[in-house]
């Protein structure tokens, strides 16, 4: 249903309309020159410029009086309210920290058929997950040997996809501080919305930096109601040319996944392997799709002033009114 409508911010600015009229009638009339000069035709001269002057002074006073008109009408405030639109929030708050240690520069997965590094295919997946979560605030940690936020919770979802394109491997360190990069996510989310505060960790590795433990860190995140989902990423196997052939390894033998299960089971969140950018794609979808916690949409209902319009057209018929008056001095 079409609820638009025009509305006035000062609709008795209308009482002033009769304005003109009332001049016109209780104030004296100008005081007419008297001819210094009579001629024999002057009657008849004069009967001529009457009837031209009635003619250009009824001109005049319509011209005048819808200037007037349109002035009061600007004055007025007008506005039109357009339909309301709902702008649905899901009122989560949704921490991403992302491991930027050496081992991520490990080529084990592949990106449109190509080798890449772990990393490469972190960035195809995260943006994708990133514009998918209208109506969250994210956030951004990276974390190595130390962890830092890179992006504050926000709903600006363009600046996090462009902070997580510009990281870089082992800018925060070589090492995989895990602990210390759940406490700085405790920090952002404790005083939060309970029931709306996620972290999703993704890591290749184990514990090896940092003063906190992730299972003490864990602990006190369920404390404060948080939900961590944990990500384990890496290859099981991959092909490595060596002195005597090829032979197959484990590029991530050093995953620690008993603790990434642990900080998940404890906080009650999950824990997924990601063995390649397929797998990696769909772990991000499943959590993509957990239940968001509901709250009452914004509404939003565009506001378009109009007063400029019958301003504009009192300025360029009072222009007329003058331009012609000066032609007829």
């Amino acid at each position: 249903m079409d609820s638009s409508q025009l509305s006035f911010a000062w609709p008795w600015l209308f009482l002033l309309l009769p304005l003109p009229l009332l001049a016109r009638y209780l104030l004296p009339p100008l005081q007419q020159a008297t001819a210094a000069l009579t001629v024999p035709f002057f009657e008849e001269l004069k009967a001529r410029q009457a009837t031209e002057q009635t003619r250009r002074t009824m001109h005049v006073t319509w011209l005048a009086l819808f200037a007037w008109l349109l002035l009061v009408t600007a004055t007025a405030g007008p506005t039109w309210y357009g339909d309301p639109i709902e702008i649905p929030t899901s009122g989560r708050n949704v921490m991403l920290a992302v491991d930027l240690s050496g081992s991520m520069a490990i080529e084990d997965l592949t990106w449109e058929g190509q080798p890449v590094d772990r990393l490469v295919v972190v960035k195809h997946v995260l943006n994708d997950f990133i514009a998918r979560r209208q109506g969250d605030r994210l956030g951004l940690i990276l974390f190595g040997t130390h962890a830092y936020l890179q992006t504050p919770l926000t709903y600006d979802l363009d600046t996090v996809q462009a902070m997580m394109d510009e990281s870089e491997i082992a800018l925060p360190g070589p090492q995989t501080a895990i602990g210390d990069t759940i406490g700085l996510a405790i920090k952002r989310l404790q005083d939060l919305e309970e029931e709306s505060r996620v972290l999703i960790l993704l890591t290749d590795g184990a514990n090896n930096s940092g003063v906190t433990e992730p299972i003490q860190a864990a602990k006190l995140a369920a404390l404060k109601n948080i939900r961590i989902h944990t990500i384990g990423l890496g290859a099981d196997q991959m092909v490595v040319p060596g002195l005597f052939g090829s032979r197959v390894v484990n590029p991530s033998y050093d995953i620690d996944e008993q603790a990434l299960q642990d900080i998940a089971d404890i906080t009650g969140g999950e824990y997924f392997r990601a063995k390649d950018s397929d797998s990696l794609e769909r772990i991000y979808t499943l959590i993509d799709e957990l239940e968001p916690v509901e709250s009452d949409p914004d509404i939003y209902r565009p506001v378009t002033e109009l007063y400029p319009w019958p301003l504009a057209a009192a300025l360029l018929l009072s222009l007329l009114l003058l331009w012609q008056r000066a032609r007829h001095v």
